[in-house]
């Protein structure tokens, strides 16, 4: 959301557009999570000195166009094997610390992740898996949802990719995490005004089409969560849902034998 921060919106004009489209939708507070240690930003000031400098003047903007909407501070974290040792920067958690979003790579997710995910959670941050959907591994094989799940991770799916704005892979994987209530919250993942703007309001309704509404209720409430550090109850039956086979069974499936 930050006008010329990241990769994100390029000019207040652009954010505050963004932002007019997200009232419209009936989001009255937007956490920027602005890429932190990620290769792309390699160059740039991600420090929270900065980040809450160029927030305040945001804020200050968005108040004076009278748009009833609240920025708060957060950042994506690019995984990397410190986690833990990032927890006391103020920047890097949500809700008052309670909380990290970590992304990874598009096509890898790194071997020894699961153990680093779980001694962050152990020292009192629970991890919120990024897009999922849109990872490759996480496409080819589902289970790796239920691993996060049982390691304690929340898992977040973006609005877009629900629509079908992030590629065919992230939509079909999404719809699969929805239809197994695999996830804790949707995120709106807005970057522009253009193909990339918030998009929440659709998924959500789009969504209802996949699983009740109940289950996207609670989405929205567990987004309030997060903001105020309140704890989430991670449900799942992941015996009803696991969709992953193994290799005699999608061959009998093939042949029609299952």
């Amino acid at each position: 959301m930050l006008p010329a921060v990241d990769d994100g919106s390029k000019s207040l004009e652009m954010s505050l557009n963004m932002l007019r489209t997200a009232s419209e939708q009936g989001i009255t507070d937007v956490v920027n999570t602005v890429h932190f240690q990620h290769p792309k930003v390699e160059t740039e000031d991600i420090s929270y000195n900065r980040i809450l400098e160029e927030t305040k003047q945001l804020q200050l903007s968005i108040d004076n166009e009278s748009i009833p909407i609240k920025i708060h501070i957060g950042a994506e974290v690019f995984y990397l094997p410190n986690l833990v040792e990032l927890k006391e920067n103020k920047l890097t958690t949500m809700g008052n610390g309670k909380y990290m979003l970590i992304e990874f790579q598009p096509h890898q997710i790194p071997e020894g992740s699961k153990q680093e995910l779980f001694n962050l959670k152990m020292a009192g941050v629970t991890p919120i898996i990024a897009h999922p959907e849109r990872y490759k591994p996480v496409q080819e094989n589902i289970d790796i949802i239920h691993q996060w799940l049982r390691a304690g991770c929340l898992i977040q799916i973006d609005a877009g990719s629900v629509l079908g704005f992030l590629g065919s892979g992230a939509e079909k994987s999404s719809h699969e995490i929805l239809r197994g209530q695999l996830c804790q919250l949707m995120g709106s993942d807005a970057h522009d005004n253009r193909k990339r703007n918030f998009c929440l309001s659709d998924a959500i309704e789009y969504s209802k089409t996949i699983v009740d509404e109940s289950f996207l209720d609670g989405l929205i409430k567990n987004g309030n969560k997060v903001l105020h550090g309140e704890e989430i109850a991670i449900e799942f039956d992941e015996f009803t849902h696991s969709t992953h086979k193994s290799i005699w069974e999608k061959i009998g499936s093939r042949l029609g034998l299952g």
